[in-house]
């Protein structure tokens, strides 16, 4: 068995988090493809909750244990894995505390990234879109991929949201290690000041200047390695909606953010502008914690 600890560009072991929804499919198929690309091992993970799924419910009622109520659950796994074409080992837990079980087998695992999906219910639809994702991105080590769009061959259009900061270095230099021979769009989304009708647009103009200079500048220190092509985008406006558009005009297929800095890019994981991000974007998004950010 590859342990994911070595030193190398890719994961070699990736887990996938799984409500068994339809939803999740996508995020299967996603992490099937990364775990051939990079000739991984992949560990899927259910946590059982059965008051998230009506007919666990029920069974649950009709007086179904936890037992037979796993052994249910690894038999659709197993069903739903058959076709990976990858090394596959099921993982299955139980508790209302997804993240947390998530992060755990996380790191028990050795995983080197974890891949789950917005969910239309279900306890990964609470675990995305409310408060837990602060505490998994906060608590993981890992990247985090939120899986949106079904996946049609590897990843060709990626953008890195960047406000300058270290964590956005480090989810730059992330992408460029995950994803070689891919052109890196770097963008930045900013707010020009206007102090009157008359200069307006000069004012506006110069602002964006000097944020597309920075740009230059913050990919230059990167140090990336030679052969990675970058393209900066400075844009003007609020990032949720300047970013989303972008995404759609351009038919980005990844976004990949730090989950700390100084603006509201990499604010993110600290409110609500998670939630509206993970569900505004329509694309897949890689969260990248930077290192130094643990303890």
């Amino acid at each position: 068995m590859v342990d994911a600890r070595q030193a190398g560009p890719f994961p070699q072991r990736l887990l996938l988090a799984t409500d068994l929804s339809a939803r999740c499919d996508r995020a299967l198929d996603r992490a099937a493809q990364l775990a051939r690309q990079w000739e991984a091992e992949l560990v899927a993970l259910h946590v059982l909750d059965p008051t998230a799924s009506p007919d666990q419910t029920l069974a649950w009622i009709g007086g179904a244990n936890h037992a037979q109520l796993l052994q249910v659950a690894a038999q659709q796994l197993s069903r739903d894995l058959g076709q990976a074409d990858v090394p596959v080992a099921l993982r299955l837990g139980a508790g209302s505390d997804v993240a947390a079980k998530v992060a755990e087998t996380a790191a028990r695992e050795h995983a080197g990234l974890v891949v789950t999906a917005v969910s239309q219910g279900g306890p990964l639809r609470q675990f995305l879109l409310g408060s837990t994702v602060e505490r998994l991105a906060r608590s993981l080590s890992q990247p985090l991929l939120v899986v949106r769009k079904r996946p049609h061959g590897p990843y060709q259009r990626v953008l890195v949201a960047s406000d300058f900061s270290q964590s956005s270095h480090h989810a730059l230099r992330t992408a460029a290690q995950l994803l070689p021979g891919r052109e890196l769009v770097v963008y930045h989304a900013c707010m020009t000041t206007l102090v009157g009708l008359a200069d307006a647009a000069p004012t506006g103009a110069a602002n964006l200047e000097a944020e597309q200079r920075e740009c230059a500048a913050f990919v230059e220190a990167s140090a990336l390695p030679d052969h990675v092509r970058v393209r900066c985008v400075v844009e003007e406006g609020a990032v949720e909606a300047a970013l989303a558009r972008y995404v759609r005009q351009h038919d980005i297929e990844l976004v990949v953010m730090g989950s700390r800095g100084r603006s509201a890019v990499m604010s993110l994981l600290l409110g609500s502008t998670a939630a509206r991000l993970l569900e505004w974007l329509p694309c897949d998004t890689l969260l990248v914690r930077e290192p130094r950010a643990d303890g």
